[in-house]
């Protein structure tokens, strides 16, 4: 049995100079959701389906997603929230490796908040929906605890949910608008139609900051009154982080850059380019506010000392699959723009979201040891050839194998399904 305690040993350093910064690796996938648990500890969330624990830079993985996952949230101080493209929000008590299920969406949760007074959770569902769960009682964690309450009236995707620290709960969506849910009923009252879908939202108790997909960033009171608008021409906005004790926003769009705001001043203290190539998909501050980690399309999450941001060069981006298309063949490019962001090649083991394609020609189906099959591929007679390969990418996935894990992909022209399978037997080769 796991407890995650010993989270409390993360340490950075708080004096680093402007050649400094640290990276943590070991997830397989893009850093999609990134907080600092209450020990001061990193929680990160990743599209290779699992969340990452750290303690001296050092991963415990939590595994118990289906599919990516977008979100986690350590505000409660013994137990880790996530949510993910499975549609599920889990529970990570400090008791077990087991996670426990708070809520299901009918679509993937984007985003979780709590209320650490009322014990109340909120997540944020692509199925157009917030749901507030309520723990209840006192025993320990387990799926009794739980009442939930779904809320209705965003038209489409919820995008982000948000507490003021007296309870009252907002909400922001694709449909473009942000709202609070009023009364013992929860009723919604829309407060911004930003007329653009909104992304990510702060809430605090004086001011509300968001990021929509038209690059706007604004700063709002509770009432939606304008206080502030830092919207550059980069877009869209894609992750905040906000550190109450240094009055630090920190905002991150879709061109790879980190904007700095003093909620004081309310200027643009920082505007840092962090990311060689991609978007900025996740923020958190240090537990002292001197340090930023971050996480995009690389499986690394870099963290810089804030002071000396702009002293930095941007990373990463080396991805094979941001090389340009010229310099591969149309088979490797095939691989790189449907396969290779969910699955490995290489001999050994792989933390990506799929099972390693190492080998793949002539195997079973379900087969690949120590990888959680769906129940559709758990036992298939599939056999892994040119034939049933092209099959997958001809018709799809989920018409080819109905009920697996594998997201949509097709590719149409017979050429560049042919392409595909040739790079594929030449690189998953058995030496």
């Amino acid at each position: 049995m796991r407890g995650w305690y010993w989270l409390f040993g993360l340490a950075l350093a708080t004096t680093a100079t402007a050649e400094e910064f640290t990276t943590f690796k070991g997830h397989g996938g893009p850093v999609m959701g990134l907080t600092m648990s209450r020990d001061g500890a990193l929680i990160s969330a990743s599209f290779d389906n699992s969340v990452g624990a750290w303690s001296d830079g050092e991963p415990t993985w939590l595994e118990g997603h289906d599919a990516a996952v977008v979100s986690v949230n350590a505000a409660f101080a013994d137990v880790i929230l996530s949510g993910g493209d499975d549609f599920r929000v889990l529970a990570w008590p400090n008791t077990s490796d087991v996670p426990i299920e708070v809520t299901k969406h009918l679509g993937k949760v984007a985003e979780i908040a709590v209320w650490p007074a009322g014990q109340r959770i909120a997540s944020a569902g692509w199925d157009g929906f917030v749901h507030v769960t309520d723990r209840v009682g006192s025993a320990p964690w387990s799926p009794s605890n739980f009442e939930t309450q779904v809320l209705k009236g965003h038209q489409s995707n919820v995008t982000t949910v948000g507490f003021s620290s007296d309870g009252v709960l907002y909400s922001a969506s694709s449909d473009g608008t942000l709202r609070v849910w009023e009364g013992s009923d929860l009723t919604p009252r829309t407060i911004v139609k930003h007329g653009f879908g909104i992304n990510e939202m702060i809430v605090t108790d004086r001011w509300i900051a968001y990021g929509a997909i038209d690059g706007g960033t604004r700063v709002i009171t509770r009432e939606g009154e304008e206080i502030k608008d830092f919207t550059l021409d980069r877009r869209p906005i894609l992750s905040m982080a906000y550190h109450p004790q240094t009055h630090q926003l920190a905002v991150g769009d879709g061109h790879g850059y980190i904007m700095m705001i003093d909620t004081e001043a309310w200027r643009i203290s920082r505007d840092f380019r962090a990311m060689r190539k991609g978007p900025v998909w996740a923020l958190a501050f240090s537990e002292d506010g001197q340090t930023i980690h971050a996480g995009g399309i690389d499986d690394v999450i870099y963290v810089w000392p804030v002071a000396f941001l702009d002293q930095f060069d941007p990373v990463g981006g080396e991805r094979s699959f941001l090389r340009p298309a010229a310099e591969m063949t149309n088979g490797e490019r095939q691989f790189m723009r449907k396969c290779s962001i969910c699955h490995a090649v290489a001999p050994g083991p792989s933390r990506k979201a799929g099972p390693n394609l190492y080998g793949v020609f002539g195997r079973q189906a379900g087969t690949v040891a120590g990888y959680p099959y769906s129940q559709t591929l758990t036992g298939s007679d599939i056999i892994w050839d040119d034939t049933t390969i092209d099959a997958l990418f001809d018709i799809g996935p989920d018409h080819y194998i109905p009920g697996s894990k594998m997201p949509m992909q097709v590719i149409a022209a017979p050429s560049d399904r042919a392409d595909l399978v040739a790079y594929l037997r030449e690189v998953t080769k058995v030496k």
